[in-house]
């Protein structure tokens, strides 16, 4: 037995969508946002800090390469008692 389908060319999906070409397209409202803390602002910033502690690096390794730096033992115990005390 043979079936003849019938009317089957109205029942395509695609035919009753839409398109408007012409239509404008929106900007998207969901955009990443990026805020930069004081405290980094701060870090960003070239300070006198950093060239001095440049200059003190310095003396320290011609000293070491001279032989000629000397470690105070009494002042890296009290910084160690310090540091530990404040933890």
């Amino acid at each position: 037995m043979k079936i003849n389908p019938i009317n089957t060319n109205s029942v395509n999906p695609y035919t009753k969508q839409i398109r408007n070409m012409n239509a404008p397209k929106t900007k998207s409202t969901n955009m990443d946002k990026i805020e930069i803390s004081d405290a980094a602002k701060e870090l960003q910033v070239v300070s006198d800090y950093s060239t001095e502690r440049a200059e003190k690096v310095q003396r320290l390794k011609q000293q070491i390469q001279l032989g000629q730096y000397k470690v105070d033992p009494h002042k890296v115990a009290e910084d160690m008692l310090r540091f530990y005390r404040l933890k």
